[in-house]
């Protein structure tokens, strides 16, 4: 395993996004929701550094294969989520890839009756972007890289890195 960004300049990054996060909200309640699991860690460490009313809620997006669904439909679990009518959300994640997830929960959140949703991502990977949508804050812009650590995993593995890696995957 290389690894892409060191857990200093992790943690200089987080700083500064939270920074421009306190910035745009001056004040302002704030919900932020995260997407499970990915996020833990980021979603921790940003909030960590925000002084700002705020509450915390969780979704879980993930794509079925089988009978019931059709392949690659993405599938929203919200139980978790607090009534967001009139709420400003800050939907956090850990890599906007395809876009396609962020996306749909987006347009998802809205449809909640939410006063506004702005995204804020770790890692944005180039050339893999599929759906047009530009997160509103991003840490870091990463190469086409398969990349763990910070939260990110592969197979449930190497969440717990204090750094970003990129993992050669196994054939």
């Amino acid at each position: 395993m290389r690894v892409l960004i060191p857990e200093d300049e992790i943690s200089k990054r987080v700083e500064l996004v939270a920074g421009q996060i306190a910035r745009a909200y001056e004040g302002q309640p704030l919900t932020i929701v995260g997407v499970l699991t990915g996020c833990l860690v980021f979603l921790a460490d940003l909030i960590r550094r925000l002084d700002l009313p705020l509450r915390i809620a969780l979704v879980q997006a993930s794509s079925y294969r089988g009978a019931t669904t059709q392949g690659g439909e993405l599938h929203i679990q919200d139980d978790l989520l607090p009534d967001l009518k009139g709420r400003h959300i800050l939907l956090i994640d850990d890599i906007l890839d395809t876009g396609r997830t962020m996306k749909h929960l987006v347009d998802h959140l809205r449809g909640l009756g939410t006063a506004s949703v702005r995204t804020a991502v770790l890692l944005r990977k180039k050339g893999r972007q599929e759906v047009a949508i530009e997160p509103d804050f991003v840490g870091f812009e990463i190469p086409n890289e398969f990349v763990v650590g910070y939260g990110l995993d592969y197979d449930d593995e190497f969440r717990n890195l204090p750094f970003i890696g990129v993992l050669d995957r196994p054939a």
